[in-house]
């Protein structure tokens, strides 16, 4: 547990070294929401530039909610895991919906337990949401704040409940909000994975692990499984492609993209070899060998109207050329 002392030290030092980001300027708790489920599993360089995008085109939750899922996905577009994209629409529509009916009257909550029974929050951004919007004493626990809490207690591998005891032990009561992001911001800029800045930490004199930073906490094994898929492009007479929606479940769900068959598949009469594509998400390492083939059918889907994976970008680019998207 951090003292009285170093409390006031690191949030000092956050209140003088915060990165300026937009969501820090706002109150707003939809604004602070969106921002937490932008960033989840998203760089913060490219969290930036999605959330500033969603909040142009849906500036309050009302906004959202009104919106069909597929307007919701194509503002997402680029971003990946468009799971989050589908739930985020599911729980501004829970937001808006009366009390009566299991809502919360187009406010939203900010008990940590209301927040954590909405769609798609889990504990940490139900924490993160309570504590940044509504200065709830509750800790939230990230990657971040995992690594430092090992470091400064010099454990090899803490176990999530060890994480959360800690962070709830030494929650800062006045600023709770600030305080999760002060850990945070601490982990994100100076107690990194790598090329650790100790001399720059504030905490660094009350740190087990100062010395050998590296050592805290032990690596994760990565498991990436290799995926190989063969995409058919067919292409209608109008010259564009004839994309299909996927079923919601699933990778890619909801979004709209050519036929995929599992594995490489011959080249059958008609097709033309386009190329091979080379796709890495979290835990798949995808390789593509991308088909076209012509359609009798009068009229294919305009791309730039319909949500697409970054993938199903690589495909159509292998087909029609790098300027097809610039050119429909």
């Amino acid at each position: 547990m951090l003292s009285s002392s170093d409390q006031q030290a690191l949030l000092a030092w956050y209140d003088l070294q915060k990165r300026a980001l937009p969501w820090r300027e706002s109150d707003d708790p939809w604004a602070i929401l969106l921002s937490e489920v932008v960033l989840q599993q998203t760089q913060v360089s490219r969290g930036e530039m999605l959330w500033q995008r969603m909040m142009d085109r849906f500036p309050t939750v009302a906004a959202m909610a009104a919106a069909p899922v597929d307007d919701v996905l194509k503002a997402w577009e680029g971003a990946g895991y468009y799971s989050r994209a589908r739930r985020l629409h599911a729980l501004a529509q829970t937001v808006m919906a009366p009390s009566s009916e299991g809502g919360h009257d187009g406010i939203v909550p900010e008990t940590y337990d209301a927040l954590l029974a909405l769609p798609g929050i889990g504990p940490y951004t139900a924490a993160a949401v309570a504590s940044i919007a509504f200065e709830q004493p509750v800790a939230c626990v990230d990657g971040n704040i995992r690594r430092v809490m090992a470091r400064l207690t010099a454990q090899r591998d803490p176990s999530t409940k060890e994480v959360q005891a800690w962070a709830d032990a030494s929650i800062q009561r006045e600023r709770p909000g600030d305080w999760n992001q002060a850990l945070m911001e601490l982990g994100a800029t100076v107690c990194t994975a790598k090329k650790v800045g100790c001399e720059r930490c504030s905490l660094r004199h009350v740190c087990a692990g100062h010395g050998t930073p590296e050592a805290y906490p032990a690596p994760r094994a990565s498991k990436v499984k290799a995926v190989v898929w063969t995409a058919i492009v067919e292409v209608a007479c109008d010259g564009l492609p004839l994309l299909h929606q996927r079923p919601k479940g699933g990778l890619f769900g909801g979004l709209w993209g050519p036929t995929y068959l599992d594995g490489e598949h011959p080249l059958v009469d008609g097709q033309l070899q386009k190329g091979v594509v080379h796709h890495s998400l979290s835990h798949r390492a995808i390789t593509v060998h991308v088909r076209s083939q012509e359609s009798t059918k009068s009229m294919g889907t305009n791309p730039v109207e319909v949500a697409l994976s970054v993938l199903d970008h690589k495909i159509l680019r292998a087909v029609f050329g790098d300027n097809f998207f610039s050119d429909s």
